[in-house]
């Protein structure tokens, strides 16, 4: 198959291709991940998450090209919101890490298509693409829609956690649970008044949880803290390597849950849509039987199917 020999090569027009098969054709998408799947699940993946407008992409704009001059190929999966009313998406993050993309990092917008949390429910095969096209590390920016941000590091081997001065609620964000996920806490947006402050209580606060988490300042526009930062991810990176197959069995046995039970919802989405389910809608909307009955009454008429 000639868009696999393309793939290995690193091809950029091939690995477009075949992620735009991996969102949008179910049944090409497990040929091609079938074909595939063996030469996966090697590559370091660094989740950047935070509260919206933390300036997420910016810092990977700059940090991938620090992180090439130390030696690797970096690639970015980023993932937009995608809207509720049109199902279109902003699509924007290339735009704004054009000078990375300019020096051959690989970058790519997806739509999170209404996936539960942060992640797309096509984001695990697509970082299998892109390892198989040789990328190492592959950095997933997050939606950052706050806490269901977690979710992200059921993927990630190293988390990072992006805050800026500008962010009124940071402190009951970090409070909130994210100081459960993160392996480094940046403050970004370093130039602006408060900073400083953050800084002190985001380490102050994460000091209490870990010895072993990092906390940075940074600025995309005085190019504070950036090689610092990408040094402590190369750092990472080679320790994370050596824990890479356990995290790996843990990630798929999470994945292969994930699948299953999206599959039984579909399912069971499917057999709600039918006259057994619209009698018991009509004689709950004529007050003739509650809701819960009439759940049991649905739920148990699909367990004997």
């Amino acid at each position: 198959m000639e868009l696999i020999s393309d793939l290995k090569k690193g091809d950029r027009h091939a690995i477009a291709k075949a992620i735009s098969i991996i969102e949008n054709n179910k049944d090409e998408s497990k040929k091609l991940i079938k074909k595939i799947f063996k030469e996966t699940g090697n590559s370091i993946i660094i989740g950047i998450t935070g509260p919206a407008g933390a300036g997420k992409s910016s810092l990977i704009n700059k940090t991938v090209l620090e992180l090439k001059k130390l030696g690797t190929l970096s690639a970015v999966l980023a993932i937009d919101p995608t809207s509720h009313v049109s199902g279109g998406a902003i699509l924007g993050d290339r735009v704004r890490m054009i000078e990375s993309t300019d020096s051959g990092i690989y970058i790519r917008s997806i739509a999170s298509r209404g996936a539960s949390g942060a992640i797309s429910h096509s984001i695990r095969n697509s970082i299998r693409i892109l390892e198989y096209g040789g990328f190492d590390p592959i950095i997933i920016e997050s939606v950052g829609a706050g806490q269901t941000e977690i979710e992200i590091s059921n993927i990630a081997d190293i988390t990072v956690v992006v805050f800026n001065p500008n962010t009124g609620d940071s402190i009951q964000t970090i409070k909130a649970g994210l100081t459960e996920i993160g392996d480094i806490y940046i403050v970004n947006k370093s130039d602006l008044d408060g900073a400083s402050q953050l800084y002190d209580a985001v380490q102050d606060y994460i000091g209490t949880t870990s010895d072993k988490i990092t906390v940075l300042k940074t600025s995309t526009k005085t190019n504070e803290g950036i090689s610092k930062f990408a040094k402590k991810l190369k750092e990472l990176m080679k320790e994370k390597q050596k824990t890479k197959k356990e995290k790996e069995i843990q990630r798929l046995e999470f994945e292969l849950k994930d699948i299953v039970l999206n599959n039984i919802k579909e399912k069971i989405d499917s057999m709600l849509d039918n006259e057994i389910h619209d009698k018991y809608l009509k004689l709950i909307q004529s007050k003739k039987m509650t809701t819960l009955d009439a759940a049991d009454k649905i739920a148990k008429s699909i367990i004997k199917d």
